[in-house]
């Protein structure tokens, strides 16, 4: 359905009365967390699948119909034991936002990170937030900062809601033209 445009994006709250709404433990989020990617990635591989780990167990069951390829798992976050849990387990890293050095100080973490690791040589997909990636030579820096993917918003959530849909279309096409077409 999705012929390979889907990533499956996963991160961990970083409050714990998230995790005291729904009655689960908090300091065993990233164990659970490892075993949930290793759930998912074991049922959409197709055939029969059993899991049992120290937080979760599951029969062996089979889903179907699975991708034609795999789903690549994208790990969120910032902290030292998400970017870790990228390098180590992820199919890639997304970014939530903030300051451009903090983002190169990640970037530059992962790569040691994967390096560590032995996994610097297989592919893997970073997906940024920036304010850099709204002009050709913004997008065309970020790329030669590792960054494979960028997460552009179009809105402004005060202004945005009452802009005629025929404006929001426009700036769409700018982009396009400005932007993607320049950087392929």
């Amino acid at each position: 359905m999705t012929q390979g445009r889907f990533g499956f994006g996963v991160g961990l709250s970083p409050w714990p009365e998230d995790f005291a709404v729904t009655g689960t433990d908090w300091k065993t989020r990233g164990k659970r967390m490892d075993e949930m990617i290793a759930i998912v990635r074991g049922l959409l591989r197709g055939g029969y699948f059993d899991f049992d780990g120290t937080h979760y167990r599951v029969p062996r069951i089979k889903i179907c119909p699975v991708p034609p390829v795999p789903v690549p798992v994208l790990i969120g976050g910032h902290t030292e034991p998400a970017l870790r849990r990228a390098a180590r387990l992820g199919d890639g890293w997304m970014h939530a936002g903030g300051d451009h050095d903090l983002l190169v100080g990640y970037l530059r973490r992962l790569a040691e990170l994967r390096r560590a690791y032995g996994r610097e040589r297989e592919p893997f997909e970073t997906h940024v937030i920036s304010l850099h990636a709204h002009t050709a030579d913004g997008v065309r820096m970020l790329e030669d900062l590792g960054v494979t993917d960028v997460i552009v918003g179009f809105r402004d959530p005060y202004h945005m809601p009452d802009t005629p849909l025929a404006e929001k279309i426009d700036y769409l096409r700018r982009y396009a033209d400005d932007v993607i077409a320049a950087v392929r």
